[in-house]
């Protein structure tokens, strides 16, 4: 396997673990498409997302942990393992139990990914860098997520040649990817910083909390997560209550809404290197803002894809800002504060639970105002960024 040295030469196995990364956004769409499957309620179905995320909660501190112990690039390598075998299930199966194991192991993946990623990419670029560098990562990574809805589609009307597989046909597509990076990620040589002392117990990285700034910090990733993973599984049911739309149709939502992420991310890359990070982080919030207001509200199609539209825009850069500000808070800690941040994905198993409950009470409108307390947290975040 040839080396692959250079410095931006190494940036390539990387993103394209981003963008595997992105893998887990699938089951937004994913969900929408079992129940209709299987014929669930929204708070059964609203159990998939849930369930992806909670492993964040169990898995990112020992991940954190891992890292001190075989490195980051082995910890991203077990990651890409793990997520090859949940998207092999989906293949052979379809039934509620196989996919609760799908999602099971897409989430426990993802946990190890995004624990280990983030600051394996710290080893390439730093300083002031590094959030841009980590917003092109989100930019990549929303590639994926924002395909996921359209190939499931695809399969779903027989558009392309999905085997039998229907809308599952996207998990052999994400495989043939998954294992690109694997290989391309084993050539590639970074050099990591060594941990300095000994490895941190569990209980020393939980301090961490204690600390306020990183406790504002973890709770603006849960947020963060929490309104991504509520905007990815309930845009289409918004089109679908309000509109009578079909899933097939009302589907695009989704997309919509991580085509707009993307852009958002892929400007966001470049803003950073321009501006204030706060002065960004308030306007991302002002967007989601405006967009939370005007689905409460909004009944034609075109303002609803509007204000998803905003809350893509919105919720881009969210992620990067937070987790770059904490790193840089407390370099010395990278790989806890990493496994504690990626723990606050946990919200995306918080806020689906507690939307599906609100929407089957007072339809997606009530999803809509759990979604809009996170935004308000935001709000108060925003006043405690460093310039």
């Amino acid at each position: 396997m040839k080396n692959y040295s250079m410095p931006y030469m190494k940036l390539i196995p990387v993103m394209l673990c981003f963008f595997v990364m992105g893998f887990v956004d699938l089951v937004g769409i994913a969900s929408n498409y079992v129940k209709s499957e299987l014929h669930l309620t929204d708070s059964e179905a609203n159990i998939f997302p849930s369930l992806v995320f909670f492993w964040f909660l169990i898995f990112s501190v020992p991940a954190g942990m891992l890292m001190n112990r075989i490195g980051r690039k082995g910890t991203v390598q077990i990651s890409l393992l793990i997520t090859f075998f949940a998207l092999l299930i989906p293949i052979f199966g379809n039934s509620f139990f196989a996919m609760l194991a799908a999602f099971s192991l897409l989430g426990i993946g993802n946990a190890f990914l995004q624990t280990s990623l983030n600051p394996l990419l710290s080893n390439i670029v730093n300083g002031k860098v590094l959030a841009s560098a980590l917003t092109f990562g989100q930019f990549i990574k929303a590639i994926a997520s924002f395909l996921a809805p359209y190939i499931a589609m695809w399969g779903a009307t027989e558009a392309i040649p999905s085997f039998g597989l229907g809308w599952r046909a996207l998990f052999p597509i994400y495989i043939i990817v998954n294992i690109i990076a694997i290989f391309l990620l084993k050539g590639t040589s970074i050099q990591e910083e060594k941990a300095e002392g000994r490895a941190s117990t569990f209980g020393e990285c939980f301090a961490l909390l204690k600390t306020p700034f990183i406790l504002f910090c973890f709770l603006g990733i849960m947020c963060h997560v929490g309104i991504d993973v509520g905007t990815n599984t309930t845009a289409p049911k918004i089109l679908m209550e309000r509109l009578g739309m079909t899933l097939a149709d009302a589907g695009f939502a989704t997309s919509l809404y991580f085509i707009f992420r993307t852009a958002g991310c892929l400007a966001g890359s470049f803003l950073l290197n321009k501006m204030p990070a706060r002065n960004l982080f308030s306007a991302s919030v002002a967007f989601m803002l405006i967009a939370m207001a005007g689905l409460f509200f909004a009944q034609s199609q075109t303002a609803i894809y509007i204000f998803i539209s905003l809350i893509g825009l919105g919720n881009a850069n969210m992620f990067p800002i937070i987790f770059s500000q904490a790193m840089l808070y407390m370099p010395s800690k990278k790989n806890e504060i990493s496994g504690l941040l990626i723990m606050g994905l946990f919200g995306g198993t918080i806020f689906p639970l507690v939307m599906g409950i609100a929407s089957d009470l007072a339809g997606q409108s009530g999803a809509i105002g759990i979604m809009t307390v996170g935004v308000v947290y935001l709000v108060f975040y925003a006043t405690r960024i460093r310039r």
